[in-house]
């Protein structure tokens, strides 16, 4: 068996896939006709359902947070601290909802955090001063 991806059930598929394609710079495979869509960066691939169509595919009703949610997070690695400033600033300016601003921690890692269109919180960080 092989890791293939991790997959979010989504509301909004066009929201989504333009997002990571034109906010966070992800290779995007869909055609804006099929039901799911697959967002991949630096060979990770991040796979969209619609939610409706995996309820009606798998014959059940899933519940799903509303807002920012807290299930997971997706690691996005930066550099240096600089760039994890500069590319806060620019998603942001792009419509990513800002989160916590860039951030020094404790362990040496400059991070912050910024969250997508239906609310997934994605960390932009680095342990490298630069």
């Amino acid at each position: 068996m092989k890791f293939e991806g991790l997959g979010l059930f989504v509301k909004d598929m066009k929201a989504m896939v333009c997002f990571y394609r034109d906010v966070l710079g992800f290779d995007v495979e869909w055609d804006g006709l099929q039901p799911d869509a697959g967002v991949r960066k630096d060979g990770v691939l991040l796979m969209f359902y619609g939610r409706k169509n995996f309820e009606q595919m798998t014959s059940r009703t899933y519940g799903y947070a509303e807002g920012i949610n807290g299930h997971f997070e997706i690691a996005l690695a930066a550099e240096t601290y600089s760039d994890v400033d500069r590319i806060y600033e620019t998603v942001v300016k792009k419509g990513a909802e800002p989160i916590l601003k860039p951030t020094t921690e404790p362990w040496g890692q400059h991070t912050c955090y910024i969250a997508d269109p239906e609310g997934n919180l994605i960390e932009i960080g680095s342990f490298n001063v630069g």
